[in-house]
């Protein structure tokens, strides 16, 4: 898969893309290594690396939170529902 760089035809880096609080939300060197991050305010929610580093700290919904619950008690396996 092309980075964004790549798709757009990006030739100066970094290439930086920044959200309208001047955070930056996307990185890419020349070498293809690229960074997305999130942020609520000040703090950065959400971060992952072209080299598959991933932190998530996004808040879950109930729908999640619910598929969390029910995946750590072993009652979600594969997407599927286990009946007793």
């Amino acid at each position: 898969m092309k980075t964004i760089a790549q798709q757009l035809n990006i030739k100066e880096f970094p290439f930086i893309i920044k959200d309208a609080d001047g955070k930056v939300i996307y990185s890419e060197h020349y070498n293809g290594y690229w960074v997305k991050r999130e942020w609520d305010g000040g703090n950065r929610i959400y971060y992952e690396d072209s080299n598959g580093d991933l932190v998530d700290n996004r808040p879950k919904t109930d729908v999640q939170k619910a598929i969390d619950l029910l995946t750590a008690e072993g009652l979600l396996v594969d997407g599927k529902i286990l009946k007793n």
